[in-house]
């Protein structure tokens, strides 16, 4: 194939211009150098690929088979060198940005839309993880900004806090009624379900802490991926979720989640934007930190 390639270049020329002269003006080649190709790419492949008529060349039956591929890889490379044209021209600035499922989801998203307002001209690309890994990529410089629970080490970063959240439990009033129905006078460590966020994760991490401060320790844990999918699994009734209070106040005020009395109280965490302190300054960043 690797020998072909100019071959292929001629051939589709002349199937787009279904004429040897034309062909060849479009090629700045002669006529005879097009026709030797066309004569050479059919010996290597054992096939006719045109039939010439008064009026040109027009493609056989392999001929057209043939064509309509390389028509499409012709296509994609042209359309890939004006993507790159495009983009230089243009000079189109490129925000990466890092944080979780949950934060995207519940927090960025309503941040996003006056940001995009406001520089529609900026190439916007996300990378979902847990805080740690979004550290990570920043000191990597793969991201250049992220939106975390702020973590005790935040060494060469800039962190500026946007909002303070709460972690709590929270189940269906169905589900505890028929935890002490099943199981009376006995905690509800020792039967119900905890659905929780994975260990990597600062709410997981902040409910563990607490759990262990009180002599708490679940028996029966189930890790969830994300903040939605616990939500979801405690409404349906699956047992009592691990979640951020300010991420449930619907379900709460709607009644079909209520929280659970165990006498906890979790302290509150910051959550905010983060970025290299020596870029705290770039337009593109600080809008984040002005305008939240």
């Amino acid at each position: 194939m690797k020998e072909n390639l100019s071959l292929y270049h001629i051939f589709y020329i002349v199937g787009k211009t279904g004429n040897i002269s034309l062909a060849a003006k479009e090629l700045y080649i002669s006529q005879p150098a097009v026709s030797r190709a066309i004569q050479k790419l059919e010996a290597n492949l054992d096939t006719q690929l045109f039939k010439r008529s008064s009026r040109g060349v027009f493609l056989t039956a392999d001929g057209r088979i043939l064509f309509d591929k390389i028509k499409a890889a012709f296509e994609l490379v042209a359309e890939g060198e004006d993507l790159i044209i495009h983009n230089s021209s243009r000079k189109i600035p490129h925000l990466r940005l890092g944080t979780s499922t949950t934060l995207c989801r519940y927090v960025l998203l309503s941040r996003l839309k006056p940001y995009i307002s406001s520089y529609p001209q900026v190439r916007i690309s996300i990378s979902c993880q847990d805080t740690y890994q979004t550290l990570r990529l920043l000191e990597e410089e793969k991201i250049d900004i992220g939106l975390i629970g702020r973590p005790h080490n935040l060494h060469g970063c800039f962190f500026h806090p946007i909002m303070n959240v709460q972690d709590t439990f929270v189940a269906t009033q169905q589900y505890l009624k028929t935890q002490k129905a099943l199981y009376p006078g006995k905690p509800l460590s020792h039967n119900a379900v905890f659905m929780m966020l994975d260990e990597e994760n600062i709410s997981r991490q902040t409910i563990n802490a607490r759990l262990k401060e009180h002599r708490m320790e679940p028996v029966h844990i189930l890790e969830v991926s994300t903040m939605d999918l616990l939500i979801q699994f405690a409404e349906t009734g699956l047992g009592i979720a691990g979640v951020v209070r300010q991420f449930v106040e619907k379900e709460l005020e709607q009644g079909t989640l209520c929280e659970v009395p165990f006498g906890l109280h979790f302290p509150e965490r910051e959550l905010g934007f983060v970025c290299r302190k020596k870029e705290e300054e770039l337009p593109l960043l600080r809008y984040f930190f002005e305008h939240s």
